[in-house]
């Protein structure tokens, strides 16, 4: 009794402090589960408009149980970075780590507030994506000599066994349990991430409840509608129904456990499905994500929350909030905590995105800013190179280029894709496939303007090394945006 009593203590200092948060329930401090899956895209989810039958019930149940959010989006489109950003409430050209690198020592992570606060800290699957390992210090770890190392993929079944996944969480909450103490966890599904299912081998060919075939499923607007691209998604759906049923394990045993109701569960995608014009981008199809928030006693069953604009910037700081803790200085993002229990924000009503390969011999930067109508995108390597990376390496792209052979409209798809043009804007209300760039047609030069100016400004107010080339390579310059009052920051600190 004695570690809960240290919580309390806490607590009770933080409410005195004026610092009283959700925290303090009738059931006591509160638990955090935070659920991704990797690749998995925004419509490939029932509950946001999937036509796949049956394609994931308990993600469906669960946006049923709280609220979803149809704008929301992580700041990049690429693993590590992206849960990077969600570990330190800031943007990967801020945390040191722009791409596949360790996060600064200087700069806050999550787990560092949590474990002050007395709360137990673990991660199952995906955990080499979250870097440097030792500074997580995760509190469960199948290697007695490597403690705090947390549960990696081969300690899942390359991350596909949901016995696996059963059999660490209920571990990791018994001993919660036995410690008295708050929690915080992420689990990470590796389906739907390729290889998807049948096409990874022996290694990989974990049961599923449920193979979809090539006629079943829904081919994204962003792809043509090709029969070997049919194939491949038949493999990718079914590899996200297997994510799907490790996500409805988990909630029923953290139900079971009698965790329900003093557990905020947040779920989402670390970026788009692995498929040309998604992934490793910045295109609606790249950053926006299936955001759902199960928050008892403060979201509403089943609300839609189709008016604010979140971000993966802003999930520590709404954690913080929500678990009573101080705010981090120098965090990018914001609490959307009011927001859980219908509130309104008035200060976003936009995202800025990035994308950043600068371990390549010539580096790959791509910045966008998306709205709800329209979206802008800066690619600065135009002309240096052409683009390569992992959603080009299945069936789908060889299909497209062998159409392309015979077929204008693919090979055009083609060549964009690999050769990219300097700028790129598209109405994401009516278009938000980005099929039609619409960057020279004089109807829209109001629109881009007004876009080059945000993003020019984004960039600014977070330090962004490219815009200075950017401003001199369209004579404007980035200016300070009024932010939330309570947490604003001056440019460079």
């Amino acid at each position: 009794m004695r570690t809960q009593s240290v919580i309390a203590l806490f607590f009770a200092v933080c409410m005195l402090a004026g610092c009283a948060s959700p925290a303090e329930r009738e059931s006591g401090p509160l638990n955090f589960l935070l659920i991704t899956a990797d690749d998995l895209e925004w419509s490939s989810v029932g509950a946001y408009g999937s036509k796949v039958d049956d394609i994931t019930p308990n993600l469906d149940r669960l946006a049923s149980e709280g609220i979803r959010f149809t704008n929301a989006h992580v700041t990049i489109a690429v693993c590590q970075p992206s849960r990077q950003t969600l570990m330190t409430g800031r943007f990967p050209h801020n945390i040191g780590a722009p791409g596949f690198d360790p996060i600064a020592d200087e700069v806050p992570i999550l787990q560092e507030s949590l474990r002050e606060a007395g709360y137990l800290n673990g991660i199952i699957g995906k955990t080499a994506h979250l870097k440097p390992v030792e500074r997580f210090g995760w509190d469960l770890s199948p290697d007695p000599d490597n403690p705090g190392a947390g549960i990696w993929m081969d300690d899942l079944g390359k991350g596909r066994d949901i016995n696996l996944y059963k059999s660490y969480l209920t571990e990791f909450l018994t001993k919660a349990k036995t410690e008295e103490r708050p929690f915080w966890l992420m689990l990470n599904t590796h389906d739907p991430h390729r290889p998807f299912f049948s096409r990874g081998g022996e290694d990989f060919q974990y049961p599923v409840s449920r193979e979809y075939s090539p006629e079943e499923i829904e081919v994204p607007g962003f792809l043509p509608d090709l029969p070997e691209i049919r194939e491949e998604l038949a493999t990718y759906y079914t590899s996200a129904h297997r994510a799907d049923d490790i996500i409805g394990a988990v909630l029923d045993i953290l139900d079971d456990e009698g965790f329900r109701d003093n557990t905020l569960v947040m779920f989402l995608s670390d970026n788009g499905a692995s498929f040309p014009f998604a992934k490793a981008n910045t295109y609606l199809n790249s950053t926006k994500t299936p955001w759902i928030v199960r928050f008892p006693g403060a979201t509403t069953p089943g609300t839609v929350d189709s008016t604010h604009f979140i971000s993966s910037i802003d999930y520590m700081p709404t954690v913080l909030e929500a678990a009573g803790l101080s705010e981090v200085a120098n965090m990018d993002g914001h609490s959307f905590l009011s927001v859980l229990s219908g509130e309104r924000q008035e200060w976003r009503n936009s995202v800025f995105t990035e994308f950043n390969r600068p371990w390549s011999r010539i580096s790959l930067h791509m910045r966008g800013i998306q709205n709800k109508d329209f979206g802008y995108i800066y690619n600065p390597f135009f002309g240096s190179r052409k683009v390569t990376m992992e959603s080009l390496s299945g069936l789908t792209w060889k299909a497209m280029v062998e159409a392309g052979k015979s077929d204008q409209a693919v090979q055009d798809r083609v060549d964009l894709f690999q050769d990219r043009v300097p700028e790129e804007l598209y109405a994401y209300g009516t278009d938000p496939d980005a099929l039609v760039n619409l960057i020279d047609d004089p109807e829209y030069a109001g629109v881009l303007a007004e876009l080059r100016q945000e993003l020019a400004n984004e960039m600014f107010m977070t330090r962004d090394s490219l815009l200075g080339q950017f401003e001199t390579k369209f004579g404007i310059t980035g200016v300070p945006i009024l932010r939330k009052p309570s947490t604003d920051r001056s440019p460079g600190s």
